[in-house]
């Protein structure tokens, strides 16, 4: 019986723990921030890109290989990006398939 209870009070501790703290990266950013940011950051290389190769269009100066590395950045980032979402998605599936 007493470990009955012990089980009890260990789950309502970690339930309370779950529901007051959100998960804490180092630097005191969470997950979801961190997640955010990389976000923001593969479509500003996206936008930097697609500026890119409108100003070699239009003849602004710029030269090609500016352009290419720039395009190269935006794609490797939104490479990078996908197979991030590829592991989060695994990772939540490998959770799903668990028998509790």
């Amino acid at each position: 019986m007493k470990e009955i209870t012990l089980q009890t009070d260990l789950k309502a501790l970690f339930d309370s723990q779950i529901k007051e703290k959100p998960v804490q990266l180092e630097g005191g950013k969470s997950f979801s921030e961190m997640l955010k940011n990389s976000i923001g950051e593969v479509n500003r290389l996206q936008e930097e890109a697609d500026v890119a190769v409108k100003d070699l269009a239009a003849g602004k100066g710029k030269d090609i290989h500016e352009t290419m590395i720039a395009l190269e950045k935006a794609s490797v980032s939104f490479q990078m990006m996908m197979q991030v979402r590829n592991k989060i998605i695994g990772a939540y599936e490998e959770i799903m398939r668990m028998q509790v």
